[in-house]
């Protein structure tokens, strides 16, 4: 780009010239991207931060803890809390509701996090990241309740990742398209190096655990099937498949170049829609992926348009350039036999 512009001077011209955000939700965001600025040092560290391996505890999913994954909860934590720009805060992390302190001046939104999603990879030094997104509390009671979080992903005012790899990059919606910026570690700020992204309506990239094959519904089970019967099957074309078991690695390849996630429902756990979060993953990667041109489904309806009866509820999820999306999302309608919401 022929101008270095930070994040600060973008937020401030989301605000000032184009009026898309108000005043605290851009202080709001710049704090976010300050935390995850620190959680980038320390993920960088690695074990020379004695930062590697178990915890020894287990979040309230039941799913073992990494040391990361505290250090992250914690910085988001401390970095938000005193603002003045939040109600409360909720993590893939912790069993409920974080409320702000009284101690501090209480704001009108609500944050979500997964703080360190990908967390299984971190100590063989894959990309990981942390996932976001901001919603206005309801303003029609007082204080702060668990039920003010259940809103549809449609809701959402601001949401991104901070992806941790070859360069820690930070990709951001305001509802006005999708922006990267990058972490300068000289400079020591986010500065902006790719605007209005946009991903493919087709592809030849599919992103899902092949090793669940067994378990999946007839609909994915189609759709793959036709993707490895290459230029001689029904798609014409070949396939190549990609996978790394960290959502916000695949979903930012798939920002970059296009193609299509998923980790949908299957037969292991029948009872449960599906494997990813609903608040702290799929809403902020399924708005990004629609402003970028794509499209995010759970197999049966938009995954921005499912109403969430709960802090932690799992969706299933299909995400991606569009037309492969609307693909699979027509297999499960000619099949009738769609994973629940």
């Amino acid at each position: 780009m022929s101008k270095r512009i930070s994040l600060t001077r973008y937020l401030v011209e989301q605000q000032r010239v184009d009026g898309l955000i108000p005043g605290q939700l851009r202080l709001l965001l710049e704090v976010v991207a300050r935390a995850c600025k620190r959680i980038s040092f320390e993920v960088n560290k690695g074990a020379l931060g004695d930062a590697m391996g178990s915890a020894g505890s287990e979040n309230v999913q039941g799913e073992v803890q990494k040391k990361l994954d505290i250090i992250a909860n914690e910085v988001l934590i401390e970095a938000n809390e005193w603002g003045g720009h939040l109600a409360a805060m909720a993590s893939e992390e912790m069993e409920g509701i974080y409320i702000v302190p009284n101690r501090y001046p209480q704001g009108e939104y609500l944050l979500m996090f997964d703080p360190l999603d990908g967390s299984s990879n971190i100590d063989v030094n894959v990309s990981i990241g942390t996932i976001f997104s901001v919603l206005e509390k309801p303003q029609d009671h007082p204080g702060v309740t668990e039920g003010d979080f259940l809103q549809a992903g449609a809701k959402q005012v601001a949401a991104g990742y901070c992806i941790f790899g070859p360069q820690t990059t930070l990709v951001l919606t305001v509802g006005d398209g999708v922006s990267m910026f990058t972490l300068d570690r000289e400079q020591g700020s986010f500065v902006l190096t790719q605007e209005n992204v946009r991903i493919p309506e087709d592809t030849k990239e599919f992103s899902i655990n092949m090793s669940n094959m067994r378990h999946w519904d007839p609909a994915i089970k189609r759709y793959i099937d036709e993707c490895l019967a290459g230029e001689d099957g029904p798609r014409g074309k070949n396939f190549n498949m990609r996978w790394i078991a960290s959502m916000v690695a695949d979903i930012h390849r798939i920002l970059s170049r296009g193609g299509i996630f998923m980790y949908p429902w299957d037969k292991r756990e029948p009872n449960k829609p599906g494997k990813l979060r609903l608040m702290y993953e799929a809403n902020p990667m399924g708005w990004l992926i629609e402003q970028a041109g794509g499209a995010a489904s759970n197999g049966k309806q938009r995954i921005l348009d499912v109403q969430p009866t709960q802090l932690h509820e799992r969706v299933s999820v299909i995400m991606g350039s569009k037309n492969e999306v609307e693909r699979v999302a027509q297999y499960y309608a000619e099949l009738n036999e769609q994973p629940s919401a």
